[in-house]
């Protein structure tokens, strides 16, 4: 009776979130099958190193071989130890000119300068994946992160945008207050830049290496509305959730194009792996629709009246944070 109390309490808790991580996934777009499951917390560091590799620039191989090192190096946790005085997700040392302690524990800055680091390294994207990690980490352990190469393949393709509909989580809320649009914005500038936002009229500011919304007085106009009527009308999946929502636009003239359709799906990954922290409730986009809360965290096709698979559906990606 006891060991069936335990089983019925603790099937109870994964389903309402008390236990039961790894709470995300990933699986690949060739349908072989092959998949990687990890936590919400792997999750948002998973999507830093992404976009910031990303935003430089960076190819899909370069955001491969940041997260296998970060894979190997921290298990993709911003961890404040290490051998000696390495910290963070790549094990960065202060000592030897990565930056301060406070820098190199900031995701952002410490992906920023593992892959100023890898950008110098002559043809790493043609090299082994161990080889190039290594190139840039100088490990004891130089064949560590071969064996990291399928998962960190596998987010890449995701995270890039590459392959559409592919990653999930539950999107169990954080033990911490909602805070509704301001911090998905602010997250979304500092991944991203400020420029994944200008088009839809959010107004950003940046001071050092963070950057934070301008407060918005209470009942001013809706925030992520397009700055123009040629941007793309914010259209909530729900009536009532205008004031919830952030509207992420795709580059105008190729909706419809590979491109386009990879830097939305980047930017809906991204809110995905990011809907524990952030509170995200539903992510749509080019007709698919993620909703916090279900079981897989599948992504299905959206009832949207405005026309969900159609190029307008692909212009924009929106984001509904809960109340």
């Amino acid at each position: 009776m006891v060991l069936l109390a335990v089983a019925g309490y603790l099937g109870v808790q994964y389903l309402t979130g008390g236990v039961g991580a790894p709470r995300c996934k990933v699986v690949s777009g060739n349908g072989d099958g092959a998949s990687y499951e990890f936590t919400p917390e792997q999750a948002v560091n998973a999507a830093t190193i992404s976009a910031i590799g990303t935003s430089r620039g960076m190819p899909e191989r370069a955001v491969a071989i940041a997260l296998a090192t970060a894979l190997q190096e921290s298990g993709l946790r911003n961890i404040q130890h290490g051998d000696r005085d390495s910290l963070g997700l790549f094990q960065q040392r202060p000592s030897q000119g990565w930056g301060t302690e406070k820098q190199i524990m900031d995701p952002t800055y410490a992906a920023g300068v593992f892959y100023e680091h890898l950008a110098k390294v002559p043809g790493y994207s043609r090299l082994p994946l161990t080889v190039a990690a290594q190139r840039v980490q100088h490990s004891g352990f130089p064949q560590a992160y071969a064996k990291h190469e399928p998962d960190a393949t596998l987010l890449a393709a995701a995270l890039t945008g590459r392959a559409a509909a592919t990653l999930t989580c539950q999107g169990r809320p954080a033990a911490t207050p909602a805070g509704g649009p301001a911090p998905v914005r602010a997250a979304l500038a500092r991944d991203f830049g400020r420029d994944v936002l200008q088009e839809a009229g959010a107004t950003v500011a940046a001071e050092g290496s963070a950057v934070t919304p301008e407060p918005s007085a209470p009942d001013s106009p809706d925030p992520s509305a397009p700055a123009s009527s040629s941007a793309p009308a914010a259209s909530p999946a729900a009536t009532g959730t205008a004031d919830r929502t952030v509207t992420v636009p795709v580059p105008e003239g190729s909706g419809s194009g590979s491109t386009a359709l990879r830097r939305g799906w980047e930017v809906a990954h991204w809110a995905v792996a990011n809907s524990s922290a952030l509170h995200i409730d539903r992510v749509s986009y080019a007709g698919r629709e993620w909703t916090a809360g279900t079981a897989e965290g599948s992504w299905r096709t959206a009832d949207d009246k405005a026309g969900s698979g159609t190029k307008e559906a692909a212009a924009e990606v929106r984001i509904v944070t809960g109340q």
